[in-house]
């Protein structure tokens, strides 16, 4: 007799809560190979699904069952495991209490973060202690699991993060479920990873939700604390594809109403990306679109600072060669570029002439 999707989906969901039950129960008593074991098992939990158990996820009938190359969009073992400890919160509480006796352990706030996400908001959690416990945890183990992914340039954990963001940070009731410092602790970090994961749209609702902080009357309001977690964050970007993502979405930030020393610092990180050599060492992809950023969001003083950048770069004679030659392809590039718009734009006016 043929198993129902809902109940196949069950089954299988159940089975893999007690294989990592059984790796926890081998970390905890394993003291030797317990950093290892843990690594695994946070690499298991975010490995996409292969594609007949995702059929089987999503509750799909047998003959339903698609190929590889459906279309269907990649899903992560974190992800349906995350709802199934909604679904079902009695079915994860082996794991959480083995969590909670590794908690000084690596990669134990990942594995917690990936998946009580979203247990912790939606599923009811008596204590306050908990609730304390469970917060900090949850913002430690998305930070480091964010960094992996810019250090890899890859949106893997975007669903932990849109989660964060559009279903905690832009709802009170929820976000007013953890503590008031995780919550703070929450926001910063929502702010740091905003552009990489390209949700830079909901920036003026996620500003309204920001909590009070004690030291607002020193920093500014939300938009300057966002702006100097910002301009941290690009400062500590080593992954060059992933600084060129940052300032290519930073045209956000215009119109923003900052106070002259967050303004005076977000100026100063950027063009700490426009000359060569240290301490930044940027690229020349980097030092341009640092350029263009910083043009599009402080065009008062632009050709001044241009000038005083041409001045600082006759002090460095061994860039000399460099930037002569990319002057001279720049030169050779328009107006080769120019001749052909021209060429082009004529045997248009030609053929239209002859058409008529």
């Amino acid at each position: 007799m043929q198993q129902a999707p809902e109940d196949r989906r069950s089954t299988y969901l159940a089975a893999l809560t007690q294989e990592i039950e059984r790796k926890l129960q081998k970390a905890l008593i394993s003291p030797g190979q317990r950093p290892e074991l843990l690594q695994k098992l946070f690499a298991d939990a975010a490995l996409e699904i292969e594609d007949r158990a995702r059929d089987m996820i999503l509750k799909k009938d047998e003959d339903e069952i698609a190929s590889a190359d459906d279309g269907t969009e990649t899903l992560c073992f974190y992800e349906v495991l995350a709802d199934y400890y909604v679904e079902a919160p009695g079915s994860g509480k082996n794991i959480l209490d083995l969590i909670v006796q590794l908690w000084s352990q690596s990669f134990v706030a990942h594995i917690f973060a990936l998946l009580f996400h979203k247990w912790l908001f939606e599923v009811s959690v008596e204590t306050s202690e908990v609730l304390l416990r469970y917060g900090s945890a949850l913002v430690h183990g998305a930070s480091n699991v964010f960094w992996i992914d810019i250090q890899a340039n890859r949106r893997r954990f975007f669903s932990l993060f849109s989660y964060l963001l559009e279903e905690v940070a832009l709802v009170p009731d929820r976000s007013n479920k953890i503590s008031l410092q995780a919550r703070r602790d929450l926001y910063l970090l929502l702010s740091r990873f905003l552009f990489f994961y390209k949700l830079d749209d909901l920036l003026e609702p996620f500003l309204k939700h920001f909590p009070a902080y004690p030291n607002a009357f020193l920093v500014g309001g939300p938009e300057d604390i966002f702006v100097i977690e910002l301009s941290d964050q690009l400062q500590k970007l080593k992954v060059e594809p992933v600084l060129l993502h940052y300032l290519s979405r930073m045209g956000t930030l215009k119109g923003l109403e900052l106070r002259m020393a967050t303004s005076t610092r977000l100026k100063a990180c950027l063009y700490s990306f426009t000359s060569p050599g240290g301490p930044m060492y940027p690229t020349r992809a980097v030092r341009h679109a640092a350029w263009d950023t910083l043009d599009l969001l402080f065009p008062v003083g632009r050709y001044p600072r241009h000038v005083i950048s041409v001045f600082f770069r006759l002090l460095y004679p061994w860039y000399w060669p460099s930037s002569c030659w990319n002057f001279i392809v720049t030169c050779v590039t328009t107006v080769v570029y120019y001749i052909l718009r021209v060429i082009i734009s004529s045997w248009e006016n030609i053929r239209k002439s002859k058409r008529s």
